[in-house]
C-alpha cells in the first residue's frame, strides 16, 4: 500500500524547501535546506547541490528525516525512512539532475542524488488547526500570506 498521497505530494509541490535531518558521526544532528526534493511513485529524492556533510552522515547511516511545510496553510509532513547514495549510472539520478537543470539552470552542480524509502509520514500542524477558534485552512492561507506581505497570483 503507498504510503505517499495525494495531499502529500501536492504539499512537496507547494512547500519548494524542505529540511532534511541526518546525524553526524558524534551522534549531533545535521539539518540541510533542500529545494530539490521531488517524489516519484511512492519515493522521495532530493540533488546533492552544496551538502557534503549531509551525503557523508547517509553513507554512514541511512536513517532521515525530512520537514516538508506549506508555510501560507501552516501544515505539511515530516517523512522518515532509509537513504541511499545513487551510482552514476542509475537512471532516477540522471531524471533528478535533467529536473534540477531544468528548474534552476545547468551551471547548478548535482553532485550526487539520494533516494529515500519512506518507512512513515506524519502529519504536522500548526497549533491554530485546534486552538484559538480552529481556523480552516484557507483562513490561514490568507492570513499568513497577507503577514508575510504575498500575493496571490492571477
Amino acid at each position: 500500500m503507498p504510503i505517499l498521497t495525494t495531499d502529500m505530494l501536492d504539499v512537496i509541490q507547494r512547500a519548494i524547501l524542505s529540511f532534511v535531518a541526518t546525524v553526524n558521526e558524534d551522534g549531533s544532528p545535521n539539518l540541510s535546506p533542500k529545494a530539490s526534493l521531488v517524489a516519484r511513485n511512492d519515493t522521495l529524492f532530493f540533488a546533492d547541490i552544496a551538502s557534503p556533510q549531509t551525503v557523508e552522515n547517509l553513507r554512514r547511516n541511512p536513517a532521515i528525516s525530512i520537514n516538508v511545510v506549506d508555510v501560507f496553510a501552516r501544515r505539511g509532513y515530516r517523512f522518515n525512512g532509509a537513504a541511499s547514495v545513487l551510482a552514476a549510472g542509475d537512471p532516477a539520478r540522471a531524471s533528478v539532475a535533467e529536473w534540477v537543470w531544468r528548474t534552476n539552470g545547468s551551471d547548478y552542480p548535482v553532485n550526487h542524488v539520494v533516494r529515500i524509502d519512506v518507512s512513515e509520514a506524519l502529519p504536522l500542524l500548526s497549533p491554530a488547526y485546534r486552538f484559538g477558534g480552529a481556523a480552516s485552512e484557507d483562513a490561514l492561507r490568507e492570513t499568513y500570506m497577507a503577514k508575510y506581505g504575498v500575493r496571490k497570483r492571477d
